[in-house]
């Protein structure tokens, strides 16, 4: 049989146009080109909102430093409001960051129940909502992040009662309208209890201190020693109302002499230790938290699962929660807690 030249280069013809064909179908219809990968807009950012009630105490400034920072590694843009105190101003600030385009709000409330008209509001514009570290009552928030409060106050009460497991005692809480002072409240409640009952400590004063303002937990503990310095003990919400105790105590020369609690780890709380002014702050660390925060706001903001299964109510919902084990810091392991892990600067304490 004889082959046929011109049937072959035919034949290699058409597969020549068969492959162009496939070629231009697949540049067009396939996949885009480069220069049409160029040409498309950039992915918008997931904008993240931090509402804080407040910076005065030190570790908010902790807080707020350590969520900015991983925000904008995590390639997220944040903007932060800090309302100072002021439960109408923090609803201002809400409002004019749903009007920035956030899809989640990092909230630290001012008032544990005036801020569910804050979530209500992030919710109906379909903004997520963190309540980070102090609960908003009633709200249904999405996630509640924080610290195991009533294991704060445990720990606050059994350093106490074994430093001092008889006398007077003065309890000095946070804020009332924070649902924080509530749960510290409920776990050295649990611990003291039993030796208030049986009579081997007496608390001589208890107060709760609106905003947590030093000047008014001062006052509150020069008032008592004015009427009974026979004080053994002093537990206080945090370290800066443990501050104000022990510049009251002071001016009686009973600084060192009284045993006084708190928690924050804040830097003149760490100098107190090393100076034997105060027996003990609750650490929580707070990188975690925050951390943590921004790692949940990325999931949430993008519709992803969080991975948690535990519930608590708010008092109206069940909202689920992830706590963060808080450790009980004194002299004796402050460098290896506090120190080592980089929150205050060994040359700041040790100065």
């Amino acid at each position: 049989m004889r082959f046929n030249k011109n049937y072959g280069l035919n034949i290699l013809l058409l597969i020549l146009i068969l492959l162009t064909a496939f070629n231009f179908y697949g540049v067009w219809y396939g996949r885009p080109t480069r220069q049409a990968v160029a040409q498309q807009p950039p992915k918008a950012k997931i904008r993240i909102g931090i509402s804080l009630g407040t910076l005065k105490e030190e570790r908010w400034v902790h807080d707020r430093d350590i969520m900015v920072a991983k925000a904008k590694e995590a390639g997220a843009e944040v903007y932060v409001q800090n309302a100072n105190n002021d439960d109408t101003d923090q609803v201002d600030q809400v409002k004019y960051l749903i009007g920035k385009g956030i899809k989640v709000l990092i909230l630290v409330p001012n008032d544990m129940k005036k801020a569910a008209e804050i979530v209500s509001m992030a919710h109906k514009a379909g903004v997520k909502v963190i309540s980070y570290d102090r609960l908003v009552l009633d709200a249904g928030v999405d996630l509640y992040l924080s610290f195991d409060n009533e294991e704060v106050g445990r720990l606050m009460a059994k350093a106490l009662l074994a430093a001092r497991p008889t006398g007077n005692y003065v309890i000095l809480n946070g804020a009332p309208n924070d649902d924080n002072s509530l749960q510290i409240k409920a776990g050295y409640d649990s611990v003291l209890g039993p030796s208030e009952k049986n009579g081997k400590i007496k608390i001589l004063a208890e107060y709760f201190t609106p905003n947590w303002l030093e000047e008014l937990a001062f006052r509150k503990m020069d008032g008592v020693l004015q009427k009974n310095r026979d004080v053994q003990a002093v537990l206080a919400g945090d370290d800066s109302l443990a501050g104000a105790a022990i510049e009251a105590l002071s001016e009686y020369r009973l600084a060192g002499k009284v045993e006084v609690v708190g928690q924050d780890a804040d830097l003149a709380a760490c100098r107190r230790l090393v100076q034997g002014t105060q027996l003990m702050t609750v650490y929580k660390p707070i990188d975690k938290l925050a951390s943590l925060a921004i790692k949940m706001a990325m999931k949430l903001a993008r519709g992803e699962p969080l991975g948690i299964q535990d519930k608590m109510s708010d008092g109206t919902y069940q909202v689920p929660y992830q706590f963060i084990t808080p450790i009980a810091v004194e002299r004796s392991n402050l460098d290896a807690t506090v120190l080592k892990d980089g929150y205050q600067n060994r040359d700041d304490v040790y100065q």
